[in-house]
This record gives structure tokens, C-alpha cells and sequence, in this order.
């Protein structure tokens, strides 16, 4: 069954790479960008590559931009969109950690109650959270994101607990991406220092640290978002999702075997 499916955050990396895989599977991909250049760069890729999807601007940030989906019979909701901040929390500016709830949960929850009028009132539909590994495992100077992917991966249990009760066929489930290269992680982990100066607790160990991320980004990072955008289509195709999706699977298993150990 073709279906109508939304996602946001898809100018660039997993989101881009998932829209194109649902649209070569005949779904009617609704792929949207934080701006107006983005969809335009993404409309002409699709156009050279000869693929059919409908692209538009939705900043979720923007209350008139989420009011856009009201007109959309959407089938499925990606919620992708979102930004990366690093920094201890011994010193990061609050208003940075402020602005990165506001867009990785607060604007992805506005967006979520908007799909869900019309998935209620069809009595069908499903809503993806895109989280991630760090949403489950804390990980130090990330934690102003890790935080937020923290609180997505509970919203959608919790939801998705909210959903079955009310019966009204909405399925939810969480993506948990691991470390893949797309350059977000790298333009993450370098936010902090674009503010970290001498009076950081941790100036003397930046240039340890910017080593250490680069060792470990370059022994982690999957080079493929491949298996993550599999596993996405699997969801969104799914009568009935499972509660969490994880790629690549070996990220995944390291990370239960952390939390078993209590590392």
C-alpha cells in the first residue's frame, strides 16, 4: 500500500537519503527543509535524478510553516528535523540548550499533535521519531543533544502507550540512528568551541579533546546512512511498527551491553 509520507530535516544526510528511498518505492513523499535554499537544491537533485517527490519549505520552528501539514493527508510523519549543540554542562550557555529543546522536542511535539488530528480522525497513521543512539546512552560534552534525544525516545513510548489505548490505529516508533558520516556529528562536537575561550574549565584540554573526537568519529562512523534509511522504510511500511528501530546494528549492540554493565 502507497502511502502519503512526511519528512522533515530533509535537505541534508538521513533525511535526504530516506526521502529519496521511500519516493523510488512509490510512496508520495512530502519532503520538507528548514529553508527556502535547501528545497530548492533538494527539488533540482530530485528533478536530475528523476525522481518524483514533492518538496516544500517547513521551518518547525515557525507555527505557520507546522499549519501547512493540516492540508496534507499525511499517512506517516518522519520527525527528523533537528540540530546538534556540544558542551559541558558545568558551562554551556542555557540559552543554547534552550534553543536546542525548542527545535528537537518542542517544535517536533507541535508538529506531531498537528499530524495527529487528521491520523485520528482517519483512524490510521503513523508517527516516526528520529532520536538516537546518545538518546540512550549519556555521552560527555554531548549532552545538550543528548538530552533532547533523551527526552524523544521517551516521548515515543510513551506515545505510542497513548496511542494503543486510544485505538484509533495510530502507530508510533523511534529511529535511533548510531554514529554515521554525515558531517553532523562533526559539526556538532565542534559548536562548543565556537565559545569555549580561556575562562572554560576545559581550555586547557581542547586541543586533547578535538583529537580524541576525531580518533573516534573516524573508528565509529559508518560511512553508509544505508542501513539507518532500511530501517526507516521498514517502519514507515509497517502495519505495526516495533517501538525501536537501531543502525548500524553493531552500534546497537554496544550499546545494550553498556547499559547492561551499567557503563
Amino acid at each position: 500500500m502507497k502511502k502519503t509520507i512526511l519528512i522533515t530535516g530533509a535537505g541534508t544526510g538521513i533525511g535526504r537519503d530516506a526521502a529519496f528511498a521511500l519516493a523510488a518505492r512509490g510512496h508520495r513523499v512530502l519532503a520538507t527543509t528548514f529553508s527556502l535554499a535547501q528545497a530548492d537544491a533538494l527539488r533540482a537533485e530530485a528533478a536530475s535524478r528523476n525522481v518524483v517527490m514533492e518538496v516544500h519549505k517547513l521551518d518547525i520552528t515557525d507555527a505557520a510553516d507546522r499549519a501547512q501539514i493540516l492540508d496534507w493527508p499525511v499517512d506517516v510523519l518522519i520527525n527528523n528535523a533537528g540540530m546538534g549543540e556540544s558542551g559541558s554542562l558545568a558551562e554551556v550557555d542555557m540559552e543554547r540548550i534552550r534553543r536546542v529543546f525548542e527545535i528537537n522536542v518542542f517544535a517536533t511535539l507541535a508538529l506531531t499533535q498537528l499530524a495527529l488530528r487528521g491520523m485520528i480522525a482517519r483512524g490510521r497513521g503513523t508517527v516516526l521519531f528520529v532520536s538516537s543512539i546518545a538518546g540512550r546512552l549519556p555521552m560527555p560534552f554531548l549532552m545538550p543533544y543528548s538530552m533532547t534525544k533523551f527526552a524523544l525516545s521517551a516521548a515515543a513510548a510513551g506515545l505510542r502507550e497513548e496511542m494503543d489505548q486510544l485505538g484509533k490505529g495510530v502507530q508510533v516508533a523511534v529511529i535511533e540512528p548510531g554514529a554515521i558520516h554525515t558531517g553532523f556529528n562533526q559539526q556538532m562536537s565542534d559548536s562548543k568551541y565556537a565559545w569555549m575561550d580561556e575562562k572554560s574549565y576545559f581550555y586547557g584540554q581542547m586541543a586533547a579533546m578535538k583529537a580524541k573526537e576525531k580518533r573516534t568519529f573516524a573508528f565509529l562512523e559508518a560511512r553508509s546512512t544505508d542501513s539507518i534509511v532500511a530501517k526507516i522504510v521498514q517502519a514507515s511500511e509497517a502495519a505495526r511498527p516495533r517501538l525501536r528501530y537501531v543502525a548500524p546494528w553493531a552500534q546497537g549492540v554496544m550499546v545494550r551491553l553498556a547499559r547492561i554493565f551499567g557503563v
